[in-house]
């Protein structure tokens, strides 16, 4: 086996303990935050806020990874794809959490359920969540193998959370602000760097 062969693995494992590290490292920031007070009078729309964030930035990086191994020629970015999007489940169940705890109460889950009928924004966040959830626990090698031409359907929603999680943010922000804005655009940019295959998947 040649050193490159031999590179390839080590390369691909520090990779992406760099990126464990690079995902885990806002839970730190925020622990940290919530500790010093420098979240504003509201924390926990703070904190709501933070850990939304963070999934969608996750979730526009799980679809920069095709593009970017294909413009710097490293397939072995791909194998990283999955973790990513772990990640961005992770940090939208604490923010499903966050909301659920620091805004509705332990014990109000009948609450949660009327409140996400009742408002849009949750009724899309819930709906995201759910098809991350899906995502996620079908992302492994083995349920992929077992799912067979059904596994590539389902994780083809990866496309349609690109609009509904920046649409959520845009209807949760009460007031206006340009950076909701700002992340739709670029998840529809990042949508139409694949649009051959979206073409290619939808039939026409």
């Amino acid at each position: 086996m040649s050193a490159q062969n031999h590179r390839t693995p080590r390369l691909l494992v520090a990779f992406k303990c760099l990126l464990h590290i690079l995902a885990f490292s806002p839970f730190i920031y925020l622990v940290l935050a919530v500790r010093a007070g420098e979240f504003s009078a509201d924390p926990a729309k703070d904190i709501q806020h933070f850990t939304g964030l963070i999934g969608l930035k996750l979730l526009l990086l799980t679809l920069l990874v095709s593009p970017l191994s294909r413009w710097l020629h490293q397939p072995l970015l791909m194998r990283c794809r999955r973790l990513i999007g772990l990640w961005c489940f992770t940090w939208a169940t604490l923010h499903l959490l966050s909301y659920y705890f620091l805004e509705l109460g332990v014990h109000n889950i009948s609450l949660l359920g009327q409140e996400i009928v009742r408002r849009p924004y949750l009724t899309l966040g819930m709906i995201s969540w759910l098809i991350l959830f899906s995502l996620a626990v079908t992302s492994f090698r083995r349920i992929q193998i077992r799912m067979g031409p059904r596994w590539q359907k389902l994780h083809n929603g990866i496309y349609l959370l690109a609009i509904l999680v920046p649409v959520h943010y845009l209807w949760s922000v009460k007031a206006y602000s340009p950076q909701p804005f700002i992340w739709f655009a670029l998840a529809l940019l990042l949508c139409a760097l694949r649009y051959k295959k979206l073409l290619r998947k939808t039939g026409f």
